[in-house]
């Protein structure tokens, strides 16, 4: 059979993954819906009398529950039918019959973006296996820096006399060299014998020698930041908003009906140098979360925008994207308002003889279960998933809210929009405690106190009402909020860690202990006041 007529991909059904998620889909949202009509019961047809601080302290834990439930419900839609895909690439046209394809590398800081390894990245697009004719790459340097054209100078050299021709001789499937010479690839006899070893240690000779030359272009130059060229001042950015590549694909593919497809080889046909300490992970998600949350507040917010333009599910797919900034709220109002209730006696769950604590306990067992089976189910472990939840949580209380609160102010003018580059200089310390599996938190006090500040409210609440309960013997009314503060205390051991145990120089300063403990007694102390005053 012709090769034209046969499907470049087949998308493969995964039955089970399918009926598992639309199960815990339904079981799940049947139990939000129990646990709505017992907050709304309770605030309206209850016969009990109730106090102004407990309804207040009710409704905004209240609130926080009907914002987690909506950006849940969005993020069903990834779940409803989850797809594997098998690819042909040995069904794809003559080189004649290929369209042509331009690759955009962007840069803006060589003082945060490593001139060497965007030349990598350079080198890795020319060297594609692809026609050459057909294959345009384009560099853009925000910053206009002179170390750049020097340094793309050198790659296209090196690129066009000795790595693209060695590519291609041998068939090599690494087409970065960076990553080749020091991979498993690169390392390994090849069955062309001595003439290909010959040839591959000239070509890593001379890889050495431009890697040198770049390296040298690096030191001389003189980095000047912050420059504000003529061209980006009057162009800015096309939809006022960071979230570029989000828009882009929101408004001018799939809006007008351009359709993606998933597709997860076994061996990655992309890969990106990531964060890897606390304060370049909070910064890029501000970022990040500032520009999703432009979206929500848009006349492009999805769920205003795309119903009429997408199908149901990827609205939903695009509005829990630009949605989850807000995650910040619930985790907020989870993370005090329960503790400090429960330092003073106010209960604002069931307690363990209602039945409705079964529906609280199995919301909150559900949600967990399931992210860990999806984590598992993708080749993680449970590491995986309580790093994930640790980070899910950190970022909620710091860059969601800083980022939220960032989109809100441009929305009422009172800010501009701006681009912040994500460090990808390696740090050798910083990598030590990344491979350790410690927590960096050189950071800003800004991005560290909250985290602080939050666990010791929780320590102190978890200590303080265990103590309560079992002097007032109320322990099974208090069960809920005892448990949320362990459960918070836990999830945030490495901040009790950075805070007491560790010595090295990634710990927390105790400067900001010092503030952080000072603000959560001020906290504690000032709520409890305003709860006494409210309970009479």
């Amino acid at each position: 059979m012709d090769n034209t007529t046969l499907p470049l991909h087949l998308s493969h059904v995964q039955k089970s993954s399918s009926i598992i998620n639309r199960s815990h889909t339904l079981l799940h949202s049947t139990a939000l819906i129990a646990l709505i009509y017992y907050r709304i019961a309770s605030f309206f047809l209850t016969t009990k009398p109730s106090n102004l601080s407990t309804s207040f302290s009710c409704l905004l834990v209240f609130t926080g529950e009907l914002i987690l439930s909506f950006i849940w419900f969005l993020g069903q839609a990834y779940r409803f039918r989850t797809v594997t895909r098998t690819v042909f690439p040995e069904r794809l046209p003559e080189n004649i019959e290929l369209p042509a394809v331009d690759v955009f590398i962007c840069t803006a800081d060589p003082s945060k973006e490593p001139t060497l390894e965007v030349m990598n990245t350079v080198i890795s697009a020319i060297a594609l296996d692809y026609p050459p004719d057909k294959l345009h790459v384009y560099l853009s340097d925000d910053g206009g820096y002179s170390v750049t054209l020097e340094a793309m100078k050198e790659a296209w050299r090196f690129a066009k006399g000795y790595w693209v021709p060695f590519c291609r001789a041998y068939g090599i499937k690494t087409r970065c060299p960076e990553a080749y010479f020091l991979g498993e690839e690169g390392n390994t006899e090849s069955s062309s014998g001595s003439e290909f070893m010959a040839d591959r240690e000239r070509v890593k000779e001379k890889y050495e020698n431009f890697k040198s030359r770049v390296m040298r272009i690096r030191q001389n130059s003189i980095i000047v930041v912050n420059r504000d060229h003529t061209a980006v001042v009057e162009v800015g950015f096309l939809y006022l908003s960071v979230a570029e590549d989000y828009f882009t694909g929101l408004v001018n593919l799939h809006c007008k009906g351009w359709k993606s497809v998933y597709c997860d080889p076994v061996r990655h046909a992309f890969l990106g140098a990531s964060t890897t300490n606390l304060n370049d992970v909070l910064v890029q998600s501000t970022r990040w979360s500032s520009g999703l949350v432009e979206v929500a507040l848009s006349r492009f917010c999805p769920l205003i925008y795309g119903p009429k333009k997408m199908s149901a599910l990827q609205t939903m797919c695009y509005g829990e994207l630009a949605f989850f900034p807000f995650y910040f709220f619930p985790l907020w109002c989870f993370a005090i308002i329960p503790q400090l209730c429960l330092l003073n006696g106010i209960a604002v769950y069931p307690e363990a003889s209602n039945w409705f604590f079964i529906v609280f306990s199995f919301v909150f067992l559900s949600s967990l279960s399931k992210h860990i089976q999806e984590v598992l189910s993708t080749g993680g472990s449970m590491r995986s998933w309580i790093n994930e939840q640790r980070m899910w949580m950190i970022r909620s209380v710091t860059c969601y809210l800083y980022g939220s609160l960032d989109a809100i102010m441009k929305r009422l003018g009172m800010k501009e929009a701006n681009f912040m580059t994500t460090n990808k200089v390696i740090d050798v310390e910083q990598t030590k405690l990344y491979q350790m599996g410690k927590i960096d938190f050189q950071t800003s006090i800004m991005l560290l106190a909250p985290l602080v500040i939050l666990t010791i409210i929780n320590v102190v609440s978890f200590v303080g009402g265990v103590t309560r309960a079992m002097v007032t013997g109320k322990f099974s009314d208090m069960f809920i909020q005892v448990f949320l503060s362990l459960f918070i205390v836990t999830m945030g051991y490495p901040v009790i860690e950075g805070m007491i145990l560790r010595k090295d120089k990634g710990r927390i300063p105790p400067s900001v202990t010092i503030l952080s403990v000072l603000v959560s007694t001020i906290f504690l102390s000032l709520g409890s006041l305003v709860l006494s005053v409210l309970l009479k």
